[in-house]
């Protein structure tokens, strides 16, 4: 995720960035790429961006610190890692926590944003203008809400592309083969999505407005959610995901 937020804030303007990778590269002369700590050069930062696993921040962020500024923030996009725990990791500095999601690799990503209360506001601007880079923005006052981000956006590709995969295997069982039935089913679920998006409509008028009195819409809804399965399963999903991201804190 690291790799693909870095694709789409070197668009910003002014800004340059230095990226630790032991193996990866990053072809743009915006980017200078190192393998580890020690071969960082340069400094000091304006930005600290943790972008490692949670449970790898303690080891790995203390070897970074004397690279930044004392009072440079620190933008983190480890998800459950609240600002009390980073804390203890990189000192008493603005915070800033994100929490991007997979669309953000090709800037239709929707990223939770939360400032602690040591965040000057020239830092605010600078991180909404990145993650405005990668998709839309919402923030947060609390920062228990961004958990609940990570319940409906973070982890929400993972529930479109479930899914979608189990449409397409229903088209499958209709008769498509693969490639049509992946075409019928995506190219629906992007359209609709899309319409939706450009429409200020409630989400049940457009549904009831493409659905016929005993016609073959309202039938299928029907089988779907009629017994609100769907609802309650989608219910019952968010807030499992909720319910973690609480426990990773």
């Amino acid at each position: 995720m690291g790799a693909s937020l870095l694709a789409r804030w070197v668009d910003v303007p002014g800004m340059t960035y230095a990226a630790v990778d032991p193996v990866a590269t990053f072809p743009d002369s915006r980017v200078k790429t190192f393998k580890s700590a020690a071969d960082v050069q340069g400094g000091p930062y304006d930005l600290l961006v943790i972008a490692v696993k949670p449970q790898m921040i303690a080891d790995v962020i203390p070897d970074y610190l004397k690279y930044v500024r004392p009072d440079a923030p620190a933008l983190s996009i480890a998800a459950g890692v609240a600002c009390e725990r980073l804390e203890t990791v990189v000192g008493s500095r603005p915070i800033i926590r994100v929490m991007p999601n997979l669309p953000a690799s090709i800037g239709k990503g929707v990223s939770g944003v939360y400032f602690n209360d040591k965040t000057p506001d020239d830092a605010k601007t600078l991180a909404r203008q990145m993650m405005q880079a990668a998709g839309s923005v919402v923030e947060v006052d609390k920062e228990d809400d961004l958990d609940k981000v990570t319940a409906i956006a973070g982890s929400g590709p993972g529930y479109v592309f479930e899914i979608a995969r189990t449409y397409v295997e229903a088209a499958k069982e209709l008769g498509f083969e693969e490639s049509q039935a992946r075409k019928l089913v995506l190219d629906t679920i992007a359209g609709t999505i899309e319409l939706a998006a450009s429409s200020s409509d409630d989400l049940a008028d457009m549904r009831n407005a493409v659905t016929s009195k005993a016609g073959t819409t309202e039938a299928g809804l029907k089988a779907l959610n009629g017994n609100g399965d769907l609802s309650r399963l989608l219910l019952e999903a968010t807030q499992a995901a909720y319910k973690r991201a609480v426990e990773l804190r």
